[in-house]
């Protein structure tokens, strides 16, 4: 693990990226278009990528790098996913 104050702000960063998905919490419940939630959706699954990030970095775990990519990749696929959904269901993305 990476000491003193380098881990200090890749922690905090991950925090900091924790905070604004737990803010777009309440944009997915409550967004008023189908898009609104599908946007919300898709940056919520980025920051996830951008902590398991910042958390391999502090924690010096490279295998954690592995995990961030596959997320990423199930993320991207989920976006394309709801979107076909959507339009497939009479709504325009």
């Amino acid at each position: 693990m990476i000491e003193g104050p380098v881990s200090t702000i890749l922690f905090a960063g991950a925090l900091g990226f924790v905070t604004i998905s737990i803010v777009l919490l309440g944009r997915i419940l409550v967004g008023p278009t189908m898009q609104d939630r599908v946007i919300a959706l898709n940056v919520v699954g980025s920051n996830v990528v951008v902590v398991i990030a910042l958390l391999a970095a502090a924690m010096e775990l490279p295998a954690f790098l592995d995990v961030a990519l596959v997320y990423a990749l199930l993320n991207f696929l989920m976006s394309i996913a709801i979107s076909k959904f959507t339009v497939e269901q009479g709504g325009v993305l």
